[in-house]
């Protein structure tokens, strides 16, 4: 499996979207799952979820892995990832589903920041961020993910996804960072009053 999939076609984009699609792209990328088991995990039909496997797999985000005859002769199929993470190239987002990635975009960055925030208070610093500056650099997250990102693509997984998404979202950061309009605010990180 690879470790990353930049998606960059925008009905795979449209796809990611959807958070049951997420949530079986999350779950079997611990381990691989049949259609009858991830519909028992989701409290779902199995009719919805072969739905949402065929879309998935059609789109490549997924494979089976292995097949094998189970209880009754039937045979059950295991599904994986292609990649340990999708990651979706913001110039192909379309702009009604923007609003919905750049929502996860700010919730990584708020943990980021509350980490950084722990951080800098031993130093008796801290981070003065308000509501459109986090918007603003979610924004510019979101944008530069998928360069960060590219070095990862084609290679093999070799790390768990949560610690691979960490790693990539930290050099995300430490690039937007870099750029001048946030050098400033990560800069002058301001004593504390």
């Amino acid at each position: 499996m690879e470790a990353v999939k930049i998606v960059r076609d925008v009905n795979a984009v449209k796809l990611l979207a959807d958070p049951v699609r997420r949530e079986i792209l999350r779950l079997i990328a611990t381990e691989p799952l049949t259609e009858t088991q991830l519909a028992e995990k989701l409290s779902l039909t199995k009719p919805s979820i072969a739905h949402h496997l065929t879309m998935l797999r059609k789109a490549g985000l997924i494979r089976i892995k292995y097949a094998k005859v189970g209880p009754h002769g039937i045979l059950q199929k295991y599904y994986e990832p292609t990649a340990q993470l999708f990651i979706e190239d913001w110039q192909v987002v379309p702009e009604e589903l923007r609003k919905y990635f750049l929502y996860g975009h700010m919730e990584r960055l708020r943990g980021m920041l509350s980490a950084l925030q722990l951080v800098v208070e031993k130093n008796g610093k801290k981070i003065e961020i308000d509501s459109k500056q986090t918007k603003e650099l979610a924004h510019d997250i979101a944008r530069q993910v998928s360069t960060v990102s590219e070095k990862y693509e084609k290679t093999k997984a070799t790390e768990d996804g949560e610690r691979l998404l960490i790693k990539i979202y930290s050099e995300t950061l430490r690039t937007v960072m870099k750029q001048s309009s946030w050098k400033r605010l990560f800069e002058n990180i301001q004593e504390k009053t």
